[in-house]
């Protein structure tokens, strides 16, 4: 059965805190919602061909000492203004480094605990293609470094 889609679900504490990393962070727009006596339990997010659902965390609004939850891996078309961009909101964003892999990249916690890295390929970079049927997923790598899919 081929996939057309996966649309992660973010658990999270405050849906209306949350907004404040992904509406105003990252440029999503809230596509649809839910509320539960006037609160906010469940909204849809899309930017461009991407897609989240933020959901209600289930039990304990407290996350667990012990857990980590997603990580999220981005790939920002100018790194340098997304990093401001997210420091000039309140987020502690971490020093752009360079790693040994030839990615450039920041880190950041947001409000429910779970970690953002974001990279982009530093130096000469090339775009490389993975493909099964009629799809094909673009992905920008350092010069010379191999990715498998």
């Amino acid at each position: 059965m081929p996939v057309e889609s996966c649309i992660p679900i973010i658990p999270s504490a405050n849906l209306e805190k949350s907004l404040r990393l992904w509406v105003d962070g990252l440029g999503f727009l809230m596509s649809s919602e839910m509320r539960k006596d006037d609160k906010l339990i469940f909204c849809m997010l899309r930017k461009d061909e991407l897609f989240f659902m933020l959901n209600q965390r289930a039990g304990t609004p407290v996350k667990p000492e012990d857990y980590e939850g997603i990580r999220l891996y981005w790939a920002p078309k100018d790194i340098h203004k997304t990093r401001e961009r997210l420091k000039s909101l309140g987020y502690g964003v971490s020093e752009l480094e360079h790693r040994h892999y030839g990615q450039t990249e920041f880190v950041l916690t947001d409000d429910d605990g779970y970690s953002h890295c974001f990279g982009s390929a530093a130096g000469p970079a090339k775009r490389m293609r993975f493909s099964s049927g009629s799809e094909t997923i673009k992905v920008l790598a350092p010069h010379g470094s191999f990715l498998s899919a």
